[in-house]
């Protein structure tokens, strides 16, 4: 019986089932909520396991492909990390223009959360990031402190090349597809575990808080569908000279829709990794630029800071100018490089921006307020575009080397099975 229903779940696309448990999950919230702490539990324990597992095969992928890389082996980082600061400054620009041709006001009577401690400037977010990346390993794998698990990888990947044999190389390689194993079997619970998502967020997502903050949402989300849909295109084009769209859909289809639900990128990272695999980059290149995009590719962080810090702004009639628009947009590209890649850690920079206005920290810290209030929606979209963004540049550097070569193939844009 169980290999009957494991071959005819293994006939149809992950993507498909994940569809059922999508509108399975609705409909349990709307005729039957009851159900919805029963089905939660598989939603919690699905971003639970993938939020456990990423660190450690995060740490043995990088360190396997730093130990076992070839000399001459090509793994330039150089154009994804421009890509990702790219892709970060435009969105923070996009933010901004909607922000200005839709200017919204908002009603600051949520009060400051004494628990938030939002960093003191970009000085400090500059300084905590650097501190991540001497970090205890222990520690870092702990905490899911990507910087520090990417940092130590790499070197003590590259101390196993110099000095271990083969057979250590060997086992080193054998854990590390052990661990993969580990996240494919994660992954195909995913029909479950969102299953349980949804039914979770549509039962108690508060519609009515939601009505009240209907023009902000609608700024926001309509940035990241601009993002997505248009300038994220328009970079892989002049990249590339090919229709963009195949891939930008499928990183959206196979990447975003995860991340829209699990509202982490960092619990996004393994599903990423296996999405780079299918697409048939270069492991030496993905294995460290996924786990680092998750932490500074943050487009969509980057519309939230500038859009909210503009609603401050305009609640409090603080006039705008050009010049001060593009101040916004850097501190906001820098500020979202050290938003944490879990659940609102975007929000906890927006006092960050809001200071470039003179705008005290208890107004801002209302701002935040506000900002957790739309975040069930807000930041569902806010990481699908980050994460399904960190493939889509990783392909997009890879895919642009290629054509300079002369060996692409638009094919390339669609994943293997």
């Amino acid at each position: 019986m169980l290999n009957k229903i494991k071959k005819v779940l293994s006939s149809v696309a992950l993507i498909k089932q994940i569809a059922v448990g999508l509108v399975i999950g609705i409909l349990i919230a709307v005729f039957t909520p009851t159900v919805i702490p029963v089905v939660k539990i598989f939603g919690d324990l699905f971003v639970k396991a993938l939020k456990g597992v990423a660190p450690v095969l995060v740490f043995f992928l990088v360190m396997n492909a730093m130990a076992q890389k070839k000399e001459g082996t090509n793994a330039n980082m150089k154009p994804i990390i421009i890509l990702y600061v790219i892709g970060t400054f435009c969105a923070s620009l996009v933010g901004v223009a909607l922000s200005f041709l839709f200017p919204t006001v908002l009603h600051l009577q949520v009060a400051a959360d004494a628990k938030l401690a939002p960093p003191s400037g970009i000085v400090e977010v500059l300084h905590n990031v650097i501190l991540s990346v001497v970090d205890n390993p222990v520690n870092a794998l702990l905490t899911a402190n990507y910087i520090g698990i990417l940092a130590w990888a790499i070197i003590a990947g590259l101390a196993l090349k110099s000095y271990a044999n083969g057979t250590t190389k060997s086992v080193l390689d054998d854990i590390a597809r052990a661990i993969t194993q580990v996240v494919t079997w994660v992954i195909h619970f995913a029909p479950l575990g969102i299953m349980g998502l949804v039914a979770d967020s549509v039962g108690t997502a508060g519609v009515d808080a939601l009505l009240g903050y209907a023009k902000l949402l609608a700024v926001l989300i309509g940035a990241y569908i601009l993002v997505a849909f248009v300038m994220n295109p328009i970079i892989v084009f002049l990249n590339v000279h090919h229709n963009p769209y195949p891939l930008v859909w499928t990183t959206i289809r196979e990447s975003g829709v995860y991340a829209f639900f699990t509202r982490s990128s960092a619990a996004n990272i393994p599903v990423n990794l296996t999405l780079c695999k299918r697409l048939g980059l270069n492991p030496d290149t993905f294995t460290i630029s996924i786990p680092l995009g998750a932490t500074i590719n943050m487009a969509g962080a980057s519309i939230t800071i500038s859009v909210l810090a503009l609603a401050a702004a305009n609640t409090l009639g603080i006039v705008v100018d050009l010049p001060t628009a593009l101040l916004l947009c850097l501190i906001s590209t820098v500020g979202a490089c050290g938003a944490s890649g879990v659940a609102g850690g975007s929000l906890l920079l927006i006092p960050v921006a809001c200071a470039s206005f003179g705008i005290s920290n208890d107004i801002a810290m209302q701002v935040v307020g506000v900002g957790f209030i739309i975040s069930v929606l807000e930041d569902a979209c806010e990481t699908a575009l980050n994460s399904s963004s960190d493939v889509l540049f990783t392909a997009v550097a890879e895919f642009s080397e290629r054509r300079k070569n002369g060996t692409f193939d638009p094919k390339d844009m669609v994943p293997h099975n």
